[in-house]
């Protein structure tokens, strides 16, 4: 193997991946500009369009009418409110005179003042009077204010009635605009998730994967991220439907390409060493060596130290510890140089002592 190949592989393999991540941010990015656009083309309803506007004008006009009546009302009651208690304290009072009077009068026991107990009564008959008319304005003012109040909560339930029956219209169309965009959007999404679903059976293995890869992932954030703000009721039905028969398909393709990969080392282990060694690539030749593991069964070919027979064991020779054949398949794995005669593994090209090439 070349120096630092491994290296190599594992930075090949983290700019690979970050190209597809990068790819599928700027296509993300993209996709959420169009999908703006695409949603601009229905214009969302708004409550107010399905109020009737000229009644609820109207309806508005009479409370503020009722509101300025209920207030001018409440003023006057306040007023006569602030008079009857004049007017009681006044009662009160002339009444608390009657009484001292009275008890004087007992006292000195004078009959000619019996003229001036009938004036002094009929005052405090007038003051009284004057409180219970009053009062009787009172009455009549708090039956006026009732009737303004009772007639503005009809206007305001009238009003009200009128709103909820705009909102359920508005609640209908919200429905029907939701499913537009949800089905312009899946009209957007469905060629890019099916376009994505081919790049990664199509293309998985080509030198390009990693746009594809790039691809296919955002068409997966496309379909199950992208069409989430407008999913009507049932779409949920959809998108997991359509999560379901992916992990099924994919699922199936990759059990079945796993079971034909594992068919085929059987078949492999049933033909010669000699026809298994013809067909190890160098690629995986490379692997195999650095991984110790055998290229054509994948069994790993080093020896624990308490594995190596006594008569062999020498800590100054690595080489004690690998077999030159495979001890579960039969594939030989070390041999000798024919130039130098240095150990070499038997599939890689060049011995790691001379360079001389070696012979299949």
């Amino acid at each position: 193997m070349e120096p630092n190949s491994k290296k190599l592989e594992r930075t090949s393999r983290i700019i690979y991946y970050s190209i597809s991540l990068i790819l599928c941010l700027f296509l993300i990015l993209l996709s959420n500009r169009i999908i703006g656009d695409l949603d601009s083309t229905t214009a969302r309803p708004a409550p107010e369009n399905f109020e009737n506007k000229e009644l609820i004008s109207s309806l508005e006009r009479d409370i503020e009418i009722q509101r300025s009546t209920l207030e001018n009302l409440s003023s006057k009651r306040e007023t006569i409110e602030k008079t009857i208690a004049i007017a009681k304290e006044n009662l009160s009072n002339e009444k608390q005179s009657f009484d001292n009077w009275l008890e004087t009068r007992k006292t000195l026991g004078s009959p000619d003042k019996d003229k001036e107990v009938i004036s002094r009564a009929r005052k405090l008959d007038e003051f009284y009077k004057v409180e219970q008319d009053w009062r009787l304005q009172l009455d009549s003012l708090q039956t006026t204010i009732s009737s303004v109040q009772k007639r503005e909560g009809e206007i305001q339930a009238a009003m009200d009635q009128e709103r909820s029956v705009a909102e359920s219209k508005y609640y209908e169309d919200l429905k029907w605009y939701d499913l537009k965009v949800f089905l312009i959007r899946l009209l957007f999404v469905a060629p890019v998730l099916t376009l994505g679903i081919f790049f990664i059976i199509r293309y998985r293995n080509h030198k390009f994967w990693p746009l594809y890869f790039g691809f296919s992932l955002f068409s997966l954030y496309a379909f199950f991220f992208g069409l989430v703000p407008y999913l009507p009721s049932y779409g949920g039905y959809v998108r997991y439907t359509v999560g379901i028969i992916l992990s099924a398909g994919l699922g199936y393709y990759a059990i079945k390409k796993i079971r034909q990969f594992i068919e085929l080392r059987q078949a492999e282990l049933k033909i010669s060493t000699e026809e298994r060694a013809r067909k190890i690539q160098s690629e995986t030749a490379e692997k195999a060596f650095e991984n110790h593991f055998c290229p054509s069964c994948g069994k790993d070919f080093m020896l624990r130290k308490w594995e190596v027979p006594l008569t062999k064991v020498d800590a100054s020779t690595p080489n004690n510890y690998v077999t030159s054949f495979c001890r579960h398949c039969g594939l030989e794995l070390f041999k000798n140089c024919n130039s130098c005669g240095t150990k070499n593994f038997a599939h890689l090209t060049f011995c790691s002592s001379c360079g001389t090439k070696q012979m299949a």
